[in-house]
């Protein structure tokens, strides 16, 4: 079974691509990272997921929408035929729906939130601007949907709860706060890639391999691919690797109980969960 991690783009270009780090376990509490992948086009990335068929992945982009905000503006309450009616709405649609429903609200609760928010500390998958989520659901799902992945507590894929292929959502930021609190560590912006971030990748590093995380896991990397890693100053790099460390934690709770992968039992149907929460 191939262990992999995704940072996702919705617009993905050569300069700033999809990143997925790929990777296996070794024995009981060992991830080894085995290479790094990047995708310049969403069909590029789709293509992969479609033509590797046996996996199961971190994917670093909302898998679904809040209850509440589905149900104010009466759009189907099964995840499936949300999804449909999402993926058929252009940006420009989504931008001045989910814009106006925050007007209407009173500050400090413009935007709905996931139960499963909270304890991961993620941004609400509505947010169509820093970062914009809601584009990367509407980018991502539909091509998960066209590999015929199973999605754990929402969708049974193709192949049901036997299903070759395994898609988890995943935030790389749950996982770096508990290891370096809230050090920045990357940036995108040039000016903003310091000795300081790149000092908190490296700790940030160093502590994926240490194991020093709940998760139980260590991480092995090669003396080339800790450099590789260090010197993405836009983090895209570890980020897919946070990912991958979170898939296989999932992995190792494969099971028919619930949905598995160390998700709760009581997962919302409509709204998902984000592995590790």
């Amino acid at each position: 079974m191939l262990l992999f991690g995704c940072d996702f783009s919705s617009a993905p270009t050569r300069r700033k691509p999809i990143v997925v780090a790929v990777g296996e376990q070794v024995g009981t509490d060992h991830v080894v990272l085995t290479r790094l992948q990047r995708f310049s086009t969403l069909d590029a990335w789709g293509d992969w997921l479609n033509s590797t068929p046996d996996w199961v992945g971190g994917f670093d982009f909302p898998f679904s929408l809040p209850r509440e905000l589905v149900v104010q503006l009466g759009w189907p309450l099964q995840w499936e035929p949300l999804m449909i009616h999402y993926a058929k709405m252009s940006r420009a649609d989504i931008r001045n729906t989910f814009a106006a429903f925050c007007a209407a609200r009173p500050v400090g609760g413009k935007f709905a939130h996931r139960a499963a928010d909270a304890p991961a500390g993620s941004s609400p998958s509505m947010k169509w601007v820093n970062p914009p989520v809601a584009y990367m659901l509407h980018a991502g799902v539909p091509r998960l949907l066209a590999a015929g992945a199973r999605i754990p507590g929402l969708h049974a894929g193709e192949q049901g709860d036997a299903g070759g292929r395994v898609a988890l959502e995943a935030y790389p930021g749950m996982l770096a706060r508990e290891l370096i609190a809230r050090r920045s560590y990357k940036s995108d912006d040039l000016a903003k890639q310091t000795p300081k971030r790149l000092a908190a990748r490296a700790d940030l590093l160093r502590a994926l391999e240490a194991g020093r995380t709940r998760l139980g896991l260590k991480l092995c990397v090669s003396a080339e691919q800790r450099a590789e890693l260090l010197a993405d100053a836009r983090g895209d790099d570890i980020d897919a690797v946070l990912c991958l460390v979170q898939a296989a934690w999932g992995f190792q709770r494969a099971d028919s109980r619930g949905p598995g992968f160390g998700l709760p039992e009581c997962v919302d149907s409509l709204e998902g969960w984000i592995v590790t929460a």
